[in-house]
């Protein structure tokens, strides 16, 4: 089984042939594997990972430390449940250190993210801070790095 989720992770479009000729299975057994880690949530989803870069696409995304007082009975997972429901919110995770949450958003320009911190996220019951750092460049996402193809055109400088 942990085999056949590390092929997946690292390429999601492997079939259960290719997975079963890989780690000399059957198919049907590594089709079945499949399904029964995605009935299990095991297998949470796939994805597709895009440069949009390279497209020319608009799309300005943000990290955004989140300080909040947790709930009675619940503690952070109730705030964080509200959070993840937003459909700028690409990623929510409970982080030890200075903040409590990190967030990743993502949206159309600078100030649609800035309104969404402003308006929706920083303005919820129990969200006491917020600090926004705005995404400049991918270097490297799930493990991929994110070649922009581009040649480092600085002087190479020995001392």
């Amino acid at each position: 089984m942990k085999e056949i989720l590390e092929l997946l992770e690292a390429d999601a479009r492997l079939t259960p042939g290719q997975i079963a000729a890989i780690l000399g299975k059957k198919e049907e057994d590594v089709a079945e594997i499949v399904k029964d880690l995605e009935r299990k949530k095991i297998i949470s989803g796939y994805f597709t990972l895009i440069n949009w870069d390279k497209l020319g696409a608009e799309k300005v995304s943000a990290l955004i430390e989140v300080k909040i007082s947790p709930q009675r009975d619940v503690g952070f997972d109730a705030v964080a449940e509200r959070i993840y429901r937003f459909p700028e919110v690409r990623s929510v995770k409970l982080v030890s250190g200075a903040c409590d949450l990190v967030v990743m958003v993502e949206g159309r320009t600078m100030k649609e993210v800035a309104h969404f911190v402003s308006f929706k996220l920083a303005s919820m019951e129990y969200v006491l801070s917020t600090a926004t750092h705005f995404v400049l460049k991918t270097y490297k996402h799930h493990g991929t790095i994110v070649d922009d193809g581009e040649d480092d055109r600085r002087q190479v400088i020995v001392p």
